[in-house]
């Protein structure tokens, strides 16, 4: 009778014990954590609001300026280009200036809108209006005449067999931004089928003989 008594009074302990162990400390704080998180999920789904601010006029400002400036209002998603559709990095932000933005002065917009600057370089004047890089060739050679060399290469197909030489002098074409197209073959209109392209160009500020 003592040893079955022992026996019966050894189970219920390990069955007690197993009891609280599946009911520990734990599982009691996970069991609240879900309502605790659904809870502020939906608060903050329906509560936040993304934050609007009012564009200034950044024309005239030095481009690292209306960067820094914009920044400081909490606009982060910042880009620029070549107001003279000449294709050239802004490198050296002090080095250029702002000629026009992608969204007008006075106007109020959440503050993760992009803002594009147009800009040229300090000892440039700023075109009446943005001058656009050529279009991308669709299977006809467009007119390249007057354009950097640099924003007609990128207008062709990447694989296009590409020469360029100095339609003046027996220069080197380098830094392709700086030089305009002159001449081209083949001509504007014509079909473009893999053949290779060959521009005669003088820099800027030079004129095509």
């Amino acid at each position: 009778m003592v040893s079955r008594n022992i026996i019966g009074l050894a189970v219920g302990v390990l069955v007690i014990a197993g009891i609280t162990s599946a009911c520990g400390p734990d599982d009691v704080h996970n069991s609240s954590t879900p309502s605790a998180t659904g809870s502020a999920k939906t608060a903050g789904s329906k509560d936040d609001k993304t934050e609007t601010k009012t564009v200034p006029d950044f024309v005239g400002m030095g481009l690292q300026s209306a960067q820094d400036s914009a920044q400081s209002l909490g606009f982060y998603s910042l880009a620029s280009h070549d107001s003279l559709g000449r294709d050239r990095m802004q490198a050296f932000d002090r080095n250029w200036k702002v000629c026009t933005q992608n969204v007008a002065a006075g106007k109020t917009v959440p503050v993760d809108t992009k803002l594009d600057f147009g800009a040229v370089k300090l000892d440039e004047t700023c075109p009446a209006k943005d001058q656009a890089p050529p279009a991308k060739a669709r299977g006809t050679m467009p007119d390249f005449a007057g354009k950097s060399v640099k924003a007609a290469r990128a207008a062709l197909d990447s694989g296009t067999s590409i020469s360029v030489k100095d339609a003046a002098e027996d220069r080197f074409v380098l830094v392709e931004s700086n030089w305009q197209v002159c001449t081209q073959k083949p001509a504007a209109g014509a079909e473009l089928n893999g053949q290779p392209v060959e521009f005669g160009a003088v820099k800027f500020g030079e004129s095509c003989p």
